[in-house]
């Protein structure tokens, strides 16, 4: 099997003899989005921190890029950009300015450089601001500078700290697209945000911690049937046939007077299938359907004890 860009056994950190994080295990497939949702103060920027070099963990091992964390830290931050919770962006000089900055802190010869610097300029949108300082910028614009700063160094793999945290819903979307882009050039983005709705949209796996543990790690639709509330709901407008198929299904709830029965289910494929196949041998024909599934929410009160702000959940396997 390829090595995945990032990959943690047993990681551990305490602060002030404070657990943060109780030896939590991640496996990150290259060219894939990875979100870790939690609680505030759940550890999820100490796991960025110590993934991205910037504290040391005090137990476990892991491996960024190809490179064990503990012995090659410089090998491992030549792959890696890190945008965190607080802009990197400086203020009091343009954008161009700040991207050029990126571009000598990275060694690149001074026209490589500028190169580098007005094509991602171009490709966020920015190129009409660039002469302007960067104090002028929306958040939204700040964001997406912040981005193109850590572009410069062509990262393999990018850790997001709540990237898009206080930005308005139009300039998080312009966002989620970015990330979009980055994951088809074949970077692999670590993200840790507020937003369920977010990894629900970006993220190719989820993991929720809880209490410095991973508490679930999975697919979006598979943490989702983790939370029992799921049902098919099948609706009819002929009463005959509604009261068949109360008659044909068994452990239904009814609704006589909307003519709708609910039967439990997780929303799998496969349960889907099992209906449907009842009601085909029964010969009855529902007039809608429709499948309800908890939503990322549902999965993270679930899995946190309903404490604390969303900020989501992994493994459905765990």
């Amino acid at each position: 099997m390829t090595e995945p860009a990032i990959s943690a056994l047993g990681l551990r950190k305490s602060y002030g003899g404070k657990t943060v994080l109780d030896g939590i295990d991640l496996r990150v497939p290259a060219g894939s989005v990875f979100a870790l949702l939690g609680p505030n103060g759940a550890g999820k920027t100490t796991a960025v921190k110590i993934l991205s070099t910037l504290v040391t963990a005090d137990g476990g091992q892991a491996r960024v890029a190809g490179h064990d964390l503990a012995a090659r830290p410089q090998a491992v931050r030549a792959a890696i950009g890190v945008t965190g919770q607080f802009s990197a962006v400086d203020g009091l000089i343009t954008g161009e300015e700040n991207m050029l900055l990126m571009a000598d802190l990275h060694h690149l010869p001074r026209r490589e450089g500028r190169r580098v610097a007005a094509e991602l300029l171009e490709r966020f949108g920015l190129s009409d601001a660039a002469g302007k300082p960067a104090s002028t910028y929306s958040g939204g614009m700040k964001r997406r500078l912040d981005i193109a700063m850590t572009l410069v160094g062509t990262p393999r793999i990018i850790f997001l700290d709540e990237p898009t945290t206080g930005l308005d819903p139009r300039s998080r979307h312009t966002m989620w697209r970015i990330i979009r882009e980055l994951v088809t050039g074949g970077v692999t983005v670590f993200l840790t945000t507020q937003y369920l709705q977010e990894a629900d949209e970006l993220a190719d796996r989820i993991a929720v911690l809880n209490d410095g543990k991973i508490a679930a790690e999975g697919t979006a639709a598979e943490l989702k049937r983790l939370v029992p509330g799921g049902h098919v709901q099948l609706s009819f407008t002929d009463p005959t046939t509604y009261r068949s198929a109360a008659t044909a299904l068994a452990d239904v709830t009814r609704d006589d007077d909307a003519l709708t029965l609910r039967i439990p289910g997780d929303g799998s494929q496969r349960a889907l299938r099992t209906l449907l196949d009842r009601l085909d041998t029964a010969g009855i024909e529902a007039d809608e359907l429709t499948v309800h599934t908890p939503d990322l929410d549902d999965v993270f009160f679930a899995l946190t004890g309903g404490t604390g702000t969303p900020h989501q959940p992994t493994e459905a396997t765990r």
